[in-house]
């Protein structure tokens, strides 16, 4: 019988980490009921892990405030993979062949693998994304089925510096067990990016705490990634530096003020800031990243007017005013991202902006869990335990049979003098035992009457 499949998820962030869990049913429904959130002070900078214990211990209690909710064990995580050393590195493999026989996916599969094993200095290679084929100097998009001598593949190596995953697994280690990392910007591209803006050439902006994620897309193919160390907690921190605030004041005087990067600010105190002192700050701070964000388009080799939109997500992205000031420096049209269709989230209270990299996780191992695979394992009370042949306790109870075992406490029960020692052995095994104690009445009856005579 076809189960629901749980899968579980986290985000590890520059001021929180994000984990959540998806019910997938047998239909293919994927559904997000459960989102625990931790905040972070200073554990992770720029998206590295620097505080390993502090991080883990933030991680630990996610877990464990999940598996409340569902009452159940998380086994398997899926994490994502970000931070300020991540970027792509361009890169290509000449590849002799026989043109007798058909190009075939594994062919090409061995081809892309070994390309990511040429080391680069100082960094670590996450991923391999192909980006152009071409079959005896032809251009194609599939060469699967194909027939040549040659093949010559453009690729983009997402490389990172090798603490950057070396810290990753040292937060999980010990913890659950991580099912596979996941490069988030990759994954946020491919579930929330039309096909249509991949191919007319798109820009896809993540505005994080502290790092800025920048991807770039052009013929339906990855051209560019790269992370900034700037990001929305940036312009917190001048207004905290700037005011003499306190950084939590500095981000509620952010977020409060009507319109913050407009030339006419309304001049009111939120508490006790001024909302024009502050707002110089913020379109200082704001103007600075969008240069930096529109300086990635020259250093991907291509040009604004190569470009159809940007798409913008993240905290960030909830600064007030921020998608029209993108619009007007780039000259592109700016769309905020949402969550990804094939995701239903019936709970309003997470269906939030700033989780949108979590949901995009949850959406992706979605695709690629494998069937019957399961990220959690649910409580079950009073079942029995699998007999050897596949059969256990919720097999029987499907065909009809049921068995005083079933119904039997959770707790368990004292173990009787006949059982196995126990933690109260000891104890016990200085008392005489009743084979003795026996033994013993035995010859005391057999006596007796001797006595008497």
């Amino acid at each position: 019988m076809t189960k629901t499949q749980y899968i579980a998820a986290l985000e590890i962030g520059s001021s929180k980490i994000v984990g959540a869990i998806a019910e997938k049913s047998p239909s293919g429904y994927v559904q997000i009921n459960h989102l625990e959130v931790e905040k972070l002070v200073n554990s992770v900078r720029h998206g590295c892990v620097q505080n390993v214990e502090n991080t883990k211990g933030c991680v630990n209690n996610i877990i464990k405030k999940l598996e409340n909710r569902i009452d159940g064990v998380i086994e398997e995580v899926y994490v994502g993979f970000s931070g300020r050393s991540l970027h792509s590195e361009p890169t290509e493999v000449n590849h002799n062949l026989d043109a007798t026989v058909p190009i075939t996916k594994e062919v090409l599969d061995r081809i892309i693998g070994d390309a990511g094993k040429d080391p680069i200095k100082n960094y670590e290679t996450i991923e391999v994304v192909p980006r152009t084929y071409y079959v005896d100097k032809n251009e194609t998009k599939n060469p699967s089925g194909q027939f040549g001598s040659n093949i010559n593949i453009k690729l983009n190596l997402i490389v990172a510096k090798p603490t950057l995953k070396l810290n990753l697994d040292r937060v999980m280690t010990g913890s659950t067990r991580v099912k596979e990392y996941l490069v988030t910007p990759l994954v946020v591209a491919d579930e929330m990016l039309e096909s249509s803006e991949k191919s007319l050439g798109c820009m896809l902006v993540d505005l994080g705490a502290e790092t800025t994620t920048v991807s770039i897309y052009k013929d339906g193919a990855l051209v560019y990634l790269t992370t900034l160390p700037l990001g929305g907690r940036n312009i917190t921190r001048d207004i905290t530096t700037g005011l003499n605030v306190l950084e939590d004041t500095a981000e509620r005087v952010k977020k409060n003020i009507s319109n913050p990067l407009d030339k006419n600010v309304d001049h009111i105190s939120i508490e006790g800031v001024n909302s024009t002192d502050a707002a110089n700050y913020i379109v200082a701070r704001t103007g600075e990243i969008i240069a930096n964000i529109k300086q990635q388009i020259q250093y991907a080799g291509v040009k604004a007017v190569d470009l159809h939109n940007i798409v913008l997500i993240g905290g960030g992205a909830q600064l007030q005013g921020i998608a029209r000031k993108l619009e007007d420096e780039i000259k592109l049209r700016v769309r905020i991202g949402s969550y990804p269709k094939s995701l239903n989230i019936l709970d309003h209270n997470i269906n939030r902006a700033e989780y949108v990299q979590i949901f995009a996780l949850l959406s992706k191992a979605a695709q690629i869990i494998p069937a019957k695979q399961s990220c959690v394992r649910l409580n079950t009370y009073g079942n029995l335990p699998d007999d050897g042949f596949g059969h256990n306790n919720e097999d029987q109870r499907e065909e009809g049979r049921y068995q005083y075992e079933d119904f039997r406490p959770e707790e368990p029960v004292k173990p009787r003098r006949q059982s196995e020692p126990s933690r109260e052995e000891p104890k016990r095994s200085k008392k005489k035992s009743l084979l003795e104690i026996a033994r013993e009445r035995l010859e005391k009856m057999m006596k007796e009457p001797e006595d008497e005579e």
